[in-house]
């Protein structure tokens, strides 16, 4: 906290200083709603009532103030009886790319590309466009048409954002995958979607180490047969040997030889038109393919950068992400605002902690994005950035991925918030999913900070929490986070889901079946979105967990994150995860923990574990079972893969171990893991 800050309130961590809330865009906005006939409108709580309320007064304004150079023209939307049955703005042509790399001065920054070995590139505006011209002719004569699939097997790096620009710019989808992921996980994932071209790095770093990916990229290709072009974007070495791998690839810079001087052409396309398929973690199955429209998507990423985080231009956002993760989508958007991204591939936490605050400070990044797991690591760590590392940039810090403990936002305001500069430190803790593109509840910069709280709903989006009765929630109460009514980065379906007329009389019988199971078989035509939740007394939400890891012993509902919010207090106690393994009659909750270098799990530290968690939350939280494992499984994008480790313990098949980055512990916890 900073000294001009106002009296931030009690309970509150950090409230914002006047002017700053005077001079965000989010309080410029609601002045421009209200003179748009949104009434008197005194705050955003108010502002989000009128956006749910009257919905295409609201994206009509947005799409006009955002994104100011779509030429708008006709209706917001185009509605049927169901929640998903929406053509928005169904006379609109727009391109995304073109939106992208116009929104600044030719000679304004659009991406710094930082990797682990300290390879600095940066690339204006001007430079991305004249690019991506050669990258759309290059696909043309590839052999890419309009909704044509080219997917990407590549790190974090400009040529990732290159290729999405050029295939956006011609109307092709595109799909992304990290390297990380072997031959397996890869194919799960692109071979669903038939794509004309692939463009694969040669391999990537990670913590200090090189892993080569050529002889992946031959089972790759194989497994790929509507394959037109296979391109190798060099970035283990300068010149990669690719005799063994078959189809003879290009190498980038070969491949886009000939169409030096090519000129972008982009071409108008409806504001539904897909631009990405993003794929669902895959820890229950064949990941699902979701298909996700441009003219939406972009403008959610507009919505959620610009009002609820501030961006702006001449802003620097960094986010760390891999290009398996929706924050690569959610990023590559950022210069739709104004601003520049920077890119990093490679280990945060590489060669230390301070890694990733360093390159912020060196970059003057002013909106930096983290997991949660990242902030709980850092703090673990002992290292504190705001007194090693000059954070004057930085006025937004971003996490997502797991809910972020009260114990991390402390640690963010004491431990990083010092260094920032005069305006204090927005902590926004954002929650949303691949299955939007986007976010249901995020940050505010105009409202005060509470710890474990997520400040509000997201504007237009009809956010709620139901019981299972399917009725609201009451303050406090927990039940289901759902939204009730229509948003533009709803999915439009899943690749290969084809209607099959639905349950006999419904109105949902446009949608195929795994899209309607996944969101609207438990309230029918209300989107669930699979999260435990709650509403605060502050307008805010706690996210408990996933549903479908929601523990049940003797029928009370138990959100995991109730309990890791009480261990993580424990001194000695790194990481856990709890799950529910089955009696004979009932379920008992099983907590596993990874201890600190030196500490063991003696009997009275397993004591002070119990006594936390019956303390802070209930006796029927406190784990029956508590085990020491030297690792936990997650999911690529550092999630707990509680799910696996449930079903491996319960006997039940895993269904997809590639989608985890260490499947191997799953066999170690089982072997410790008492039986019932």
């Amino acid at each position: 906290m900073t000294s001009d800050a106002t009296d931030p309130g009690p309970g509150a961590l950090w409230y914002p200083p006047a002017d700053r809330v005077r001079r965000s865009r989010m309080r410029s906005f609601l002045s421009t709603a209200a003179a748009h006939g949104g009434g008197e409108l005194t705050d955003t709580a108010a502002l989000h009532r009128w956006s749910v309320e009257r919905p295409e007064e609201f994206w009509r304004l947005a799409l006009e103030e955002l994104l100011p150079t779509v030429d708008i023209s006709g209706p917001v939307w185009e509605r049927g009886a169901h929640m998903a049955d929406v053509r928005w703005f169904p006379e609109v042509r727009m391109n995304v790319a073109e939106q992208i790399l116009a929104a600044g001065p030719p000679d304004g920054l659009l991406a710094v590309s930082v990797d682990e070995r300290g390879r600095r590139r940066e690339l204006t505006r001007a430079e991305a466009t004249a690019e991506v011209g050669r990258v759309a002719a290059a696909l043309r004569a590839s052999g890419v048409g309009v909704g044509d699939r080219v997917v990407a097997w590549l790190p974090n790096t400009i040529e990732t954002v290159l290729l999405m620009l050029g295939a956006a710019s011609i109307g092709a989808v595109f799909s992304s995958s990290s390297p990380d992921f072997g031959a397996d996980g890869v194919l799960d994932r692109f071979a669903q979607i038939t794509p004309t071209v692939l463009v694969a790095a040669d391999g990537y770093t990670y913590g200090g180490r090189a892993f080569d990916r050529t002889p992946e990229l031959a089972t790759v290709i194989e497994g790929l047969p509507t394959l037109r072009q296979v391109v190798v974007v060099p970035f283990l070495r300068d010149d990669p040997d690719l005799s063994g791998v078959p189809g003879s690839p290009a190498t980038w810079d070969d491949w886009l030889e000939p169409f030096r001087g090519a000129v972008v052409e982009f071409v108008p396309l409806p504001f539904d038109h897909p631009w990405y398929v993003l794929f669902s973690s895959g820890t229950t199955g064949v990941p699902k393919c979701i298909v996700h429209r441009s003219g939406g998507v972009l403008l959610t990423h507009a919505k959620e950068q610009q009002l609820h985080l501030d961006v702006g231009p001449g802003d620097r956002v960094r986010y760390f992400t891999t290009c398996g993760w929706m924050m690569w989508n959610w990023l590559a958007s950022v210069p739709a605002s104004g601003a520049a991204i920077v890119l990093y591939d490679g280990n945060p936490a590489h060669p230390g902690p301070e890694r990733l605050w360093e390159l912020a400070a060196a970059e003057g990044v002013h909106l930096l994005g983290v997991s949660a797991k990242f902030i709980d690591a850092v703090r673990h760590s002992g290292y504190r950035p705001g007194e090693r590392t000059d954070l004057a940039s930085l006025r937004t810090l971003a996490s997502t991925g797991s809910p972020l403990s009260p114990e991390g936002f402390e640690w963010v305001m004491d431990a990083v918030a010092p260094g920032v500069g005069p305006d204090g430190l927005h902590l926004a803790s954002i929650s949303g999913g691949t299955d939007l593109c986007g976010c249901f509840v995020l940050g505010d910069p105009t409202r005060p900070v509470h710890a474990g709280e997520i400040q509000g709903p997201a504007l237009g989006m009809a956010v709620d929490v139901w019981t299972d009765a399917g009725t609201p929630a009451a303050v406090g109460e927990r039940g289901e986070l759902v939204c009730t009514g229509p948003f533009p980065s709803m999915p439009l379906g899943f690749w290969g889901d084809e209607p099959d007329g639905g349950p006999p009389g419904g109105v949902d019988d446009h949608l195929g079946p795994r899209y309607r199971a996944a969101y609207f078989e438990r309230f029918p035509g209300v989107w669930a979105h699979g999260d435990f939740a709650t509403w605060t007394v502050h307008g805010g939400m706690v996210i408990h967990g996933r549903s479908d890891t929601t523990l049940n012993p003797g029928g009370v509902r138990i959100g995991t994150s109730e309990i890791y919010r009480q261990v993580e207090r424990v001194e000695g106690v790194e990481e856990s995860l709890v799950f529910g393994q089955q009696t004979d009659e009932d379920v008992r909750i099983v907590l596993l923990v990874r201890l600190a270098a030196g500490t063991a799990l003696t009997d009275d530290l397993e004591a002070q574990i119990r006594a936390r968690v019956r303390t802070g939350c209930t006796p029927r939280h406190v784990p029956a079972v508590i085990v020491a494992v030297a690792d936990l499984p997650r999911t690529r994008s550092g999630k707990l893969a509680e799910l696996a480790v449930a079903d491996t313990v319960n006997g039940r098949p895993v269904r997809n171990t590639t989608a985890l980055a260490n499947p191997e512990v799953l066999a170690d916890i089982a072997a410790v893991v008492p039986a019932p």
